[in-house]
């Protein structure tokens, strides 16, 4: 099963990027995805295997974004790839059977890209504007995520991702996703992982509840 709550990990440096994985294990994540931009292989390297110290410790799953082989090489459970990443297919040859795959998605098409080629969960967004991604892809919204989804027709769980706030949840489920990523959110105030898990967890009637378009 695909936690609902994936925490991206943030920071100014490496060192600051582990002291917030540090965190979000204390505070209760179920899973960090370790997100390292303009780095070298070498120090995503390092940073990913102190990366696994910790979560091992606190029993906590870790995605490494992007670096596959760094992924293969730490014995992480997974990587998270984006659009412009390697193919999944070529990923899961190489990585450990247990491992999973994630891949990013802006649109149906790229879902059911994704869907063919059998990864194990979506990053879907985003859900609004956010200023931890450059060259953000067209916003979704909660009509975009509704009208993908149920086009989409596939049991491969659904991460919504893009400047998400707890205050989003409610309304995000009830489009059908099966959780969410965030970054900021979170770092600003890892205390607030466990009412976001509460959140995720609880019983929504996705039958009597489905958002519909022009609702507020």
């Amino acid at each position: 099963m695909i936690p609902k709550l994936h925490y991206i990990s943030q920071g100014s440096s490496p060192k600051t990027h582990l002291e917030n994985i540090q965190q979000a294990c204390q505070s209760g994540a179920e899973l960090v995805q370790l997100r390292l931009k303009n780095y070298s292989e070498k120090k995503i390297l390092k940073a990913a295997e102190e990366a696994r110290d910790i979560t091992a410790h606190f029993q906590t799953r870790l995605i490494i974004n992007d670096h596959y082989t760094i992924a293969k090489t730490v014995k992480a459970d997974g990587v998270h790839l984006g659009k412009s990443d390697a193919d999944p297919e070529t990923v899961r040859k190489t990585l450990y059977s247990w491992q999973i795959i994630g891949g990013t998605a802006n649109t149906l098409e790229d879902c059911k890209n994704l869907v063919n080629k059998k990864v194990d969960y979506i990053g879907l967004g985003p859900f609004r504007f956010t200023e931890t991604k450059e060259n953000l892809s067209p916003i979704l919204g909660l009509s975009g995520y509704q009208s993908i989804i149920e086009s989409l027709n596939s049991e491969t769980p659904i991460i919504a991702i893009g400047g998400i706030t707890i205050n989003d949840i409610p309304e995000l489920l009830k489009t059908g996703i099966h959780g969410i990523a965030a970054s900021g959110e979170i770092t600003k105030a890892f205390n607030s992982i466990g009412k976001i898990n509460k959140l995720l967890r609880s019983e929504i009637d996705l039958v009597e509840q489905v958002w519909k378009p022009g609702e507020k």
